[in-house]
């Protein structure tokens, strides 16, 4: 596999010319989902195991649960901002420098998990009473000084809970072939 296949094995995120009532439902339900899959497919790792990573020089699997709980913290607060707030530009974060702190290098997961499934069940409780005005409330991304809509944010957190599950599910396929110590070699 090529280096951006690794890294969008799904994919970059393509918005969908028009956001139908279905698609919307999909969304949700990846979302609503994310949790308890991500809960099956790393609960049971050993420690050594959330040390896998999905390709050369990628987070590990931890950093991949952690980002996943500190990313959409963030988003539910983006949401509500475009909710609150007249076209808002949402705060950014770099996560990379995130990534590096002790809270995400840490072996205990399920904290993580624990904080996804808290967000998700507020988020869910927020996206299914939007009604199509509140849908197309636009907001500012400063990293691409554009104008956006919440939905095309919503849309793309379900992405990113897809693209992240994959990359997992990657790093265990690979059977750690992508650990520091291999590439080094």
């Amino acid at each position: 596999m090529d280096i951006e296949t690794l890294k969008y094995p799904i994919g970059k995120y393509q918005p969908p010319a028009e956001v139908t009532d279905e698609i919307f439902s999909q969304w949700i339900e990846t979302l609503a989902t994310l949790p308890e899959k991500l809960k099956k497919l790393v609960g049971n790792l050993s420690y050594d195991e959330l040390d896998m990573n999905y390709r050369p020089g990628s987070w590990s699997i931890k950093q991949v649960v952690h980002h996943l709980a500190d990313s959409h913290m963030n988003s539910f607060l983006r949401f509500k901002w475009i909710l609150t707030e007249e076209k808002p530009t949402i705060k950014t974060y770099n996560e990379v420098e995130w990534a590096k702190t002790a809270d995400a290098n840490n072996e205990e997961i399920m904290e993580s998990i624990e904080i996804l499934g808290g967000v998700h069940n507020r988020l869910i409780m927020l996206l299914k009473s939007l009604n199509n005005d509140q849908k197309k409330r636009p907001f500012v991304h400063p990293e691409y000084g554009e104008e956006f809509t919440l939905e095309w944010l919503i849309g793309l957190y379900a992405w990113h809970s897809r693209h992240h599950l994959t990359h997992i599910k990657q790093a265990i396929e690979m059977e750690g072939e992508f650990t520091p110590e291999k590439v080094a070699e």
